[in-house]
């Protein structure tokens, strides 16, 4: 479920807003590599810090943890709405770094291609081995090493059907 920018504004500090409004589209797309890095490391230290506290919270109401203020903990649903705000934003930005790793990637392997090609183009050169059965000595025939007797396929045909009807007949 997407969250509109308007119900990110009450939700996040300003802070947290600068770094959400930068995972949005124009300005995602414009980011360089490295404050995209940036940006990632922060964004996912906001969410764990909501995290964090939506689990207290949860706690907290169990009776599991002693309370942190004065009065009872609120409820975690604001926090855990945040959380899922940041989540989405760290997801937009997982989605930009590797699409740029993609496209390292594309170029790399072109060329990486060029390269073998270049290679391979080098290694066309003809060479001819010094020892070893050759044409141009002339080749030692070898015999063949199949059997001399082939068996006739309709032999193998009428062996089996004689087998099939004996066995018939033994059975009946």
């Amino acid at each position: 479920m997407s969250t509109t920018t308007k119900a990110e504004r009450h939700m996040l500090t300003d802070a947290e807003l600068d770094a959400v409004a930068a995972t949005h589209h124009p300005q995602l797309g414009t980011l360089p590599k490295e404050e995209l890095v940036d940006l990632v490391r922060r964004v996912r230290a906001y969410r764990d810090k909501a995290s964090d506290v939506s689990r207290q919270r949860r706690r907290e109401h169990r009776g599991k943890a002693e309370q942190r203020g004065a009065g009872p903990a609120p409820s975690e649903a604001g926090t855990l709405r945040k959380k899922q705000v940041l989540a989405a934003a760290l997801k937009r930005l997982n989605q930009q770094m590797a699409r740029l790793d993609r496209l390292e990637r594309r170029s790399g392997q072109g060329e990486i291609a060029r390269r073998a090609l270049a290679m391979k183009r080098a290694n066309q050169v003809r060479r001819h081995p010094d020892a070893g059965r050759t044409a141009h000595h002339g080749m030692r025939s070898l015999p063949s090493e199949r059997d001399s007797v082939q068996v006739d396929p309709r032999e193998v045909g009428r062996v089996s059907q004689f087998v099939k009807s004996a066995q018939a007949a033994r059975d009946s």
